[in-house]
């Protein structure tokens, strides 16, 4: 096994206990509280981090309110803005290698695959949006206003920073979600709270530090760390916020959308789901069996947009689900840090036994194992599983499992292919595998979901808006759709 050695900038920053950052000031919880992360590839303690009182998340929020409100950063120009994004990316591209480390720590991913997508998404997002800061516009409107026929007017529409945005994000990918929120965030203007996720705040940390190092002013981008239902929940509650922006389960987005409405703050929520992969008889299958297993058990299943579940066309579901299993019998779990490894653990001891409880449900409901159905440690794996025999309306395939368990069910033609696809809460994402391009066209109006991808899946691009139908969320990450969602119109009309 051929770990990688850590940085010695790694080691420092998880053995000095990193602090939470308000205005300008890197704290301790107000009443000294801390918590502990863990390693998922060993379960042993890494280090601990402020557990985050509401006075904390009070004084936070206060911060970056002063920001938008009073400090320079209320008069920077779009230049400005667009620089320090760039100057941001810059940082982050320096510190890449340490970024993934600190990813596989504190997630369990493989440290060679984040540094090559999940930090490199993310400097490209930020460089993006960077893009955008620059290219805000308004536009002039010639008016009647029937009411005053004799008056000549002066109207145009203003696109302003909605304000301070409390940010809450999973613990699936911490670094790239959260540069999702920050991207347009500083890129029109706003301030930020982040509350990264309880288990996965250490990328978050140290890319506060690069904000600072970037040049960013006091109160600009302050982070939070703690638990939800305590820094989470003050942050969703408090007044002075003008926006939230949750990625994480669809149970606790309904939670905040209900509160956020009650004080009619702006929200947007990228929730769960439970993708279908579609294989089309015409499909090239062993291309569609390797795409199907990497949709599903990339980043151990722990995947909003995760293919998790699979409908072949009949007469080749034998032999794709055949591939698939033999795809993941072959693949190698371990630690992170070996670049030989192709699965990670899951996240925690909670989330292994929630994946555990699903497929042991399979089992009882007479579903047949193809392969995997084991879990084991130290730390928290689980085996990539291939489930078929499963009726449409199981748990197994309704709910999201978020674990690299994959359900297969055979379809008969286009109709009933659809039919099963939309037959679901969640429409975040799908994916079609075919080479009859008409076909395509047809089923992609029809696909109920945020993003259909074809002969690929989960594929992402920071041009392209990502969010969902139904309980998969409202609104969207990335593209001008971004910046449509971090700034309010504001109409002006002058009588001459």
């Amino acid at each position: 096994m051929a770990i990688a050695t850590l940085l010695p900038a790694t080691t420092a920053f998880i053995q000095r206990a990193p602090r939470m950052l308000i205005g300008a000031e890197w704290v301790e919880a107000a009443d000294g509280q801390t918590m502990p992360l863990r390693n998922p590839a060993t379960g042993e303690q890494l280090c601990v981090v402020p557990r985050a009182t509401v006075d904390d998340v009070d004084r936070a929020v206060l911060a970056a309110r002063q920001a938008f409100d009073d400090s320079p950063w209320s008069r920077t120009r779009p230049r400005e803005r667009q620089n320090l994004l760039w100057k941001l990316a810059d940082l982050m591209q320096r510190d890449a290698e340490l970024l993934a480390q600190l990813e596989c720590l504190n997630n369990g991913k493989s440290a060679a695959v984040a540094q090559v997508m999940d930090v490199q998404l993310a400097i490209d997002f930020l460089r993006y949006m960077a893009g955008w800061a620059t290219k805000i516009e308004g536009s002039s409107v010639e008016v009647s206003v029937p009411l005053m026929p004799d008056q000549q007017f002066h109207s145009f529409i203003r696109r302003e920073a909605v304000g301070v945005v409390g940010a809450i994000v999973a613990w699936n990918f911490p670094l790239l979600l959260a540069c999702w929120k920050l991207g347009p965030a500083l890129a029109t203007g706003c301030t930020v709270v982040l509350k990264p996720a309880d288990e996965t705040p250490l990328t978050a940390l140290k890319l506060t530090e690069l904000v600072q190092e970037a040049g960013y002013p006091d109160g600009v981008f302050n982070v939070v760390t703690g638990t939800g239902i305590t820094a989470g929940a003050a942050l969703t509650h408090n007044p002075r916020v003008d926006k939230l922006t949750f990625t994480g389960s669809t149970a606790v987005g309904k939670e905040i959308g209900k509160i956020a409405m009650d004080s009619m703050t702006r929200v947007t929520l990228e929730l769960g789901g439970k993708s279908p992969t579609i294989v089309m008889a015409d499909a090239d299958l062993g291309s569609a069996a390797a795409g199907a297993a990497s949709a599903i058990f990339f980043n151990q299943g722990q995947v909003c947009c995760a293919g998790s579940r699979l409908y072949v066309q009949r007469k080749h579901f034998d032999k794709v689900v055949a591939d698939i299993a033999g795809i993941a019998n072959a693949m190698k779990l371990g630690s992170g840090l070996d670049a030989s490894v192709d699965m990670g653990p899951l996240i925690s001891a909670r989330q292994q036994e929630r994946v555990w409880r699903y497929i042991e449900m399979g089992r009882e409901s007479g579903a047949t194992i193809a392969c995997g159905g084991e879990q084991f440690g130290p730390g928290y794996f689980v085996k990539p599983t291939v489930i078929v025999d499963v009726d449409q309306q199981h748990s197994l395939v309704q709910e999201e499992i978020f674990g690299p368990v994959l359900v297969a069910i055979p379809f008969d033609d286009e109709a009933d292919a659809l039919r099963m696809a939309n037959d679901s809460p969640y429409g975040l994402g799908a994916s079609i595998w075919s080479n009859d391009l008409a076909a395509v066209h047809r089923m992609i109006p029809r696909i109920k979901s945020g993003s259909v991808w074809v002969n690929c899946h989960s594929a992402l691009d920071p041009a392209l808006p990502f969010g969902g139908y139904k309980m998969s969320g409202v609104g969207r990450e990335m593209g001008y759709a971004a910046i449509e969602h971090y700034t309010e119109l504001k109409s002006v009309l002058i009588k001459l």
